[in-house]
């Protein structure tokens, strides 16, 4: 055997034995005539011991050594002198009495430590040195754990894990697909999946019940921390249930995963309608773990005072920002700029500092009266020593949303999104359709398979986008964690659907035939929910960046840059599917 023993379980109750162990070598440090290695693998690190007075031979092998060598050692497990208590097996070392390097390594580019010297592109290019580091490792061991946890669960459930297809027909709604040409249909092309829907839809008709499955998606859509070219769903879908039943079942799961990788007790989650989290924090997915909810201001200052910009508003909100009246100009400043920023879209940024000696100052006092910025006081419940900060605009959803990155912003800067602190709830009555400015039409919020709120049925003809779905994601600290919805399962709906989408029925028939198809062999109701698992490791791993919990992530260009993908083609390729490129270059 390679080993006897790992590099982590090795105690005091094992002293006197003789073990061997394999791994890599994290760091060595000489001694006068003792030589220390620090040997690492997936379970710990252990100290090895090399004396020179007792095999000069053996000492002067192990002061070859570099960093990451992966080396083979037998020896005596003896009780260290000085003990490290920071690693759990810092009450032993191992006193050598064999050394095989199994492989030596080059320099490696950067340090194998948990505050490492290599920047995020070089560890990319690396990764199977990256993924050595135990801050990164145990990011994998923790997915891996709640992958286990989620199967059982969901088999305790009934649910059945199915595996559907990765090459699929292409699909004219949502993201961008990445297609696949096929050699053996010249001038047709696969897509890969960007979420298993219709074909978890099939198997409900086909009478599977409860389907699950860990599934690969793939979307072509520019990159953010928590957003990757391709990415893995917890895909699920129930028959015979309705709303209530889905949120239940799945609220009790993630409270498991909560109390087993966390140890925290999720409470009854909280439902919110869509447009309640749009009028009190401007976003769908709302940060719950600090305050700063949205107040409406147009009745205050819209017409009261001598100021065009909110006299010509459609929406003036603002948030209380406690005990911040002492920020200076250059962080009022600051965050004008933020606000300014493309990505938020602001024209600009007001202040109201209601001081704690009980004077106001504000970049608005020539054009309202004090007696007006005392009723603002009082309409947001600010108090002496707080900063009010306002934005307005023409269109109110646009500013709410402006005004989210606001509170965001100041969230951060005062600390208040602990990532300890995990603050869940529940979105419902989504919009079923939403405007496309790029499409110029309608669009479905969430798929064009959404069920629309019975009641609202009627509006479809002529008011399509008053028309509620029933739908609802699962937020955590201000992140979409999972979503879902009824499903429709009638055809005749489905078709209305398709022709408010602006579908023709022949498109329709050719998108979309094999499933309406199926709706005409007694389609049961049917539901279904995916979490996105790689946000949910990175919200109970307390990232940044859904990157961190991947094994090898792409970058922000959608490149992998340790395969150097993507790349060219050979011609004979190109040949044998038949395409030939014309790149704008």
């Amino acid at each position: 055997m390679y080993r006897t023993s790992t590099c982590g379980e090795l105690r005091l109750s094992d002293a006197g034995k003789e073990v061997t162990l394999a791994g890599w070598v994290q760091r060595s440090r000489k001694m006068g005539g003792m030589t220390f290695v620090d040997l690492r693998d997936r379970y710990g690190i252990t100290q090895l011991v090399f004396n020179e007075a007792d095999d000069a031979t053996l000492c002067g092998d192990a002061n070859k050594l570099g960093r990451e060598y992966c080396i083979q050692v037998n020896g005596i497990v003896s009780e260290r002198q000085s003990k490290n208590s920071k690693i759990p097996t810092g009450d032993i070392e191992i006193i050598a009495k064999g050394l095989k390097v199994l492989s030596p390594s080059l320099t490696p580019p950067f340090t194998i430590e948990d505050n490492t010297d290599g920047g995020d592109d070089l560890r990319m290019k690396y990764r199977y040195l990256d993924l050595r580091r135990e801050a990164v490792r145990k990011n994998l061991e923790l997915r891996h754990r709640m992958t286990i946890l989620i199967r059982n669960f969901l088999d305790s459930q009934k649910f059945m894990e199915v595996e559907t297809p990765i090459l699929i027909g292409s699909t004219p709604e949502g993201a961008r697909d990445f297609v696949v040409p096929s050699r053996m249909n010249p001038g047709q092309f696969y897509a890969l999946p960007q979420s298993p829907q219709t074909l978890k839809q099939l198997l409900m008709v086909a009478g599977f019940d409860r389907y699950f499955q860990i599934a690969k998606c793939f979307r072509d859509e520019d990159l953010r921390a928590d957003r990757q070219p391709e990415f893995t769903q917890i895909d699920c879908e129930m028959s015979f249930v309705d709303q209530d039943d889905v949120i239940n079942l799945f609220e009790e799961m993630a409270r498991h995963l909560f109390r087993e990788i966390r140890g925290v007790e999720l409470p009854k989650l909280e439902q919110m309608t869509w447009h309640e989290a749009m009028k009190r924090f401007g976003s769908d997915k709302p940060d719950l773990r600090f305050g700063m909810e949205f107040v409406e201001l147009m009745d205050d200052l819209k017409g009261t005072g001598s100021f065009s910009v909110f006299d010509e508003a459609a929406y003036i909100g603002g948030i209380v920002v406690p005990g911040c009246a002492d920020y200076s100009r250059k962080q009022i400043n600051e965050l004008t700029d933020f606000v300014k920023r493309p990505q938020v879209g602001a024209h600009g940024l007001v202040f109201i500092k209601y001081n704690a000696d009980g004077t106001v100052k504000s970049s608005i006092d020539k054009f309202y009266a004090a007696e007006q910025l005392q009723k603002v006081k009082e309409t947001t419940g600010a108090k002496d020593g707080d900063l009010v900060l306002i934005l307005s605009g023409d269109n109110a959803n646009k500013t709410r949303v402006q005004l989210c990155s606001l509170r965001l912003e100041m969230g951060d800067r005062l600390g208040l999104r602990d990532k300890n602190i995990f603050k869940c709830l529940w979105i419902v009555d989504f919009p079923l359709f939403e405007w496309s400015d790029e499409e110029q039409r309608l669009m479905a919020t969430h798929h064009p398979f959404t069920m629309p709120n019975p009641d609202d049925i009627p509006l479809l003809d002529e008011h399509p986008e008053q028309v509620r779905a029933k739908a609802y994601d699962f937020v955590c600290n201000g992140i979409e964690v999972g979503g879902g919805s009824l499903r429709i399962h009638d055809t005749q709906l489905q078709e209305k659907m398709f022709e408010v989408l602006g579908f023709t029925p022949e498109r329709a028939e050719v998108q979309f035939g094999f499933l309406m198809n199926a709706f005409k062999y007694g389609a049961p109701p049917h539901a279904g929910l995916a979490f996105g698992l790689d946000r949910f490791v990175s919200i109970l791993a307390g990232l940044d960046s859904i990157r961190d919990c991947i094994a090898f992530p792409k970058n922000n260009s959608g490149r992998d840059v340790m395969l150097d993908a993507p790349s060219m083609i050979d011609q004979k390729q190109l040949d044998e599917l038949e395409i030939k490129l014309d790149l704008k270059l």
